[in-house]
């Protein structure tokens, strides 16, 4: 019985961190005295602590509390006792690269299939997919292997942006380079755009929020869904 928010994005402009989340994270994380923080994409090469600081800050207006793992002495047994999970974004590179270092990947999926109740923002949610082939950040440093926890059976690519019509900008778009992706690769990919996450409960995986996400399937046109849709057949 999975139970997941999957979101574009910690941060929408103009807002404080994860503020336009707090309602759905009182919810979520209700049964939760707390909740175990993991930091180690370290969004701008912040410390731990930095970002530990940063999250507990928007916890407390939902009225919840953190405790980040590299607090822990043992990162699996944390895993394994926590009542809730939240991964912060940041560079999806480096925080496969320590999820394979600490051998936390397996440990993660078997707590987060049993339903305990994790939130992933932009690098935390790209992990939730079934590979971060499809992740917009530079390769800092080199993981083990590109396979994530593969909670939901496509790929996700958050902060996905639509071409600007009035950029000057000549390179790449975003639906070009998943475009790419699929030259090589077969799993769908859904493009989150900032404001939206993905509900996952059991095995209904809901898109939530007031943006359309973009869909992309190999072999076809990309498409858009609107909230509320159930992706429970994308695969």
């Amino acid at each position: 019985m999975k139970n997941l928010i999957l979101s574009s994005t910690s941060t929408l402009h103009g807002q404080e961190y994860l503020e336009y989340l707090i309602p759905v994270l009182k919810i979520h994380f209700s049964d939760c005295k707390e909740i175990l923080f993991i930091p180690y994409a370290r969004p701008g090469g912040i410390s731990h602590d930095e970002y530990n600081q940063n999250a507990q800050k928007a916890f407390e207006k939902a009225g919840l509390q953190i405790k980040g793992i590299h607090q822990f002495e043992n990162p699996s047994e944390a895993i394994k006792q926590a009542q809730g999970i939240f991964t912060g974004g940041g560079n999806t590179f480096l925080l496969v690269q320590q999820l394979y270092h600490f051998d936390l990947l397996q440990p993660l999926k078997e707590v987060l299939k049993t339903g305990i109740p994790y939130l992933g923002t932009s690098a935390g949610t790209n992990i939730a997919g079934l590979t971060m082939k499809t992740t917009n950040d530079m390769p800092i440093v080199y993981p083990p292997s590109f396979n994530t926890l593969g909670l939901v059976p496509f790929n996700i690519n958050p902060h996905y942006l639509d071409p600007d019509s009035d950029s000057t900008h000549k390179g790449e778009t975003r639906e070009t380079r998943i475009k790419e992706f699929h030259q090589f690769n077969t799993p769908p990919v859904v493009g989150l755009r900032e404001g939206s996450w993905l509900e996952v409960k059991g095995n209904d995986i809901r898109l939530k929020g007031e943006p359309l996400a973009r869909i992309f399937e190999a072999g076809m046109e990309p498409y858009e869904v609107e909230p509320e849709t159930l992706l429970n057949d994308l695969t």
